[in-house]
């Protein structure tokens, strides 16, 4: 279990050793590896908003670090069933803990709940 006070984010755990929060930045990273997560998804699109940091670069950051970094972007009103399987499919390759995010995490837990129905 991630111990929340030291994360500069809040996380909520979703299912063993599956989180979501909302959004990362490089600075956040160094904090998250050092608490054993394995894997982030990313669930923003680029350039949704100002200051947001590029997926590419959280990915370079991730993996200096030593995480698995997935950048699968979805929009909350149009998840297809597709976007879920193939998140499923992606999610069940990643290694645990694992730490998903969008701006607020709320399309991270949706797709996340679609996903555990399947």
């Amino acid at each position: 279990m991630l111990k929340q006070e030291y994360l500069q984010v809040k996380a909520l755990e979703l299912a063993p050793d599956v989180y979501v929060c909302g959004q990362l930045f490089e600075t956040d990273l160094q904090l998250i590896a050092g608490q054993g997560v394995r894997s982030i998804v990313n669930n923003r699109f680029d350039d949704e908003s100002t200051g947001q940091p590029l997926a590419a670069n959280l990915e370079r950051a991730a993996q200096d670090l030593g995480m698995a970094f997935l950048h699968f972007p979805v929009d909350l009103k149009s998840i297809t069933d597709q976007d879920v399987e193939s998140f499923a499919r992606a999610c069940e390759g990643l290694e645990r803990p694992l730490l998903i995010f969008s701006r607020s995490g709320r399309r991270s837990i949706k797709i996340w709940e679609k996903a555990e129905g399947l």
